[in-house]
């Protein structure tokens, strides 16, 4: 069982019995496990041997990890997005010059800063590299301890980058996260846990609105790409001519309304993850080009000659069934084996009731502002026993209607309607004789309402708790089948 991270949340509804709860509920724990800061990297490009030796040394005393470089091509070859947050690189190079590195790395990773070293008195050519993205210059000779104090300062920047990034990432998915208690879900967390710091594809299957991508969200933020962006596309939500400069990205005048160059989704995820949602519906003529990128890790953007290398996590979703997709040929087998690296069931909600409870209350908590919402224990029977055919989904959003309409803190089983919440073993199909001819639905509902209305003498707030919906519901029935109010007898 996993560690506690969350509170226990059924306190108000306990009271109602008089005993203590047997189970708290969980907040799902950040799995992470700790390991040793490592030593920043900075990336050092010269061609003086005399003085790569000397700047090393600097950066050595800084507590940085130096990877030297003896010219540009050497350099951009040895440039890692993910482990080179500085370059300090020389302008006047041959062959491949300063400025050509600058404007390889930034291409390729427009967060890393890089601190351009010139000679003493060519002011013009340090403007044009600091028109070009360069975060600071240096002049050559340079003097130790300004070299130290601008490495630094590159480096406070670049850590104040990633924890933004990080906190954006955070803010993204604030109060969502995955809440659990059933065995079942534990057994899923942990290998979604013990995956993440893998590079494994990872491909997660399971109904819609079971929280396909929050788990994809924990294994990035579980995984050494953590500090990296984490993108996320449904490939179902996108056209088919569009999909492909989405994923892959395009150039100026690709096509009609290619105003500027756009990179893809797997190019902004340089470094982090990415999150196929609804992988199953990617046309098939386009998944050879997918599966190339899987394959390669290089995309060609649409209107482009050459490609660009990504660095890139993939964590694909599907609600379908993937080997019968296979069979019948609506996808490749190739892509589907390159994605099912490391599958991942997600339960359906149907088949853990034991989270039915922590997610009621989660959810009344985070649509309930200060309000203190509890579901009493009547409530969460019927809850528990409802099939959630739209699985958490569709739990959160009748919570947060209760918590929008409800007057009264502690929520009865009033708010489960017959029309949406069955308790076990209830059966209201044999209740209502449907004749072989059909039925006007419409003027079924409205007979109920009159009928229940005469059963409690017009009274409205009986009348609703009757037909076990809110009051203001019942009103607006009312008013829409223009049904007589009399007088109370």
């Amino acid at each position: 069982m996993p560690s506690v991270t969350g509170t226990a949340c059924l306190a108000k509804r306990e009271e109602s019995r008089g005993s203590a709860p047997d189970l708290p509920c969980y907040a799902l724990p950040s799995a992470m496990s700790q390991k040793p800061p490592a030593r920043p990297h900075v990336l050092l490009i010269d061609d003086d041997a005399s003085l790569r030796e000397v700047m090393s040394f600097h950066l050595q005393e800084e507590g940085y990890e130096p990877d030297v470089a003896p010219d540009g091509e050497q350099g951009l070859k040895r440039f890692d997005p993910a482990i080179h947050p500085v370059v300090v690189t020389d302008l006047k190079m041959p062959r491949v010059s300063g400025m050509d590195v600058l404007r390889g790395i930034k291409r390729r990773s427009p967060d890393t800063l890089v601190i351009v070293i010139t000679a003493f008195g060519d002011l013009s050519t340090a403007i044009d590299a600091m028109k070009a993205g360069a975060f600071d210059f240096l002049p050559k000779p340079c003097d130790r301890d300004h070299f130290k104090l601008t490495v630094r300062k590159a480096m406070e920047h670049a850590s104040l980058r990633a924890q933004v990034r990080e906190l954006h990432g955070k803010l993204d998915s604030a109060g969502k996260e995955l809440i659990f208690r059933s065995p079942l879900m534990q057994k899923v967390i942990a290998v979604a846990d013990r995956v993440a710091r893998s590079e494994g594809t990872v491909l997660i299957l399971g109904e819609s609105g079971t929280g396909k991508e929050l788990l994809a969200r924990r294994i990035h933020r579980n995984s050494d790409r953590h500090a990296a962006p984490f993108v996320a596309i449904n490939c179902a939500a996108i056209p088919r001519d569009l999909l492909e400069s989405e994923l892959f990205g395009h150039v100026r005048g690709a096509f009609t309304g290619a105003t500027r160059d756009r990179k893809g989704r797997f190019e902004q995820a340089h470094g982090g993850t990415l999150f196929l949602d609804e992988i199953a519906d990617v046309p098939l003529d386009l998944q050879p080009s997918l599966l190339r990128v899987l394959q390669e890790r290089v995309v060609q953007p649409v209107g482009k000659d050459t490609t660009v290398a990504v660095d890139v996590r993939v964590v694909a979703a599907t609600n379908r069934d993937l080997r019968k997709a296979v069979d019948t040929g609506a996808f490749r087998e190739d892509l589907y084996f390159r994605l099912a690296v490391i599958p991942i069931d997600l339960p359906a909600l149907r088949e853990r009731r034991e989270d039915i409870a922590p997610l009621v209350d989660h959810f009344l908590a985070r649509h309930g502002a200060d309000r203190k919402l509890v579901a009493s224990e009547a409530l969460m029977r019927r809850l528990e026993a409802h099939e959630w055919r739209g699985n958490v989904r569709e739990l959160e959003n009748f919570c947060q209607r209760m918590a929008l309409l409800a007057e009264d803190d502690l929520l009865g089983e009033e708010w489960a309607p017959a029309s949406e919440v069955q308790p076990s073993g209830a059966s209201s199909r044999a209740a209502i004789q449907l004749p072989p001819e059909g039925i006007s639905l419409v003027d079924l509902e409205r007979d109920v309402i009159v009928r229940a209305l005469e059963m409690n003498h017009y009274n409205q707030s009986q009348t609703a708790k009757f037909l076990r919906i809110p009051r203001h519901i019942l009103l607006y029935r009312i008013e829409k089948f223009q049904i007589p109010l009399k007088e109370r007898s």
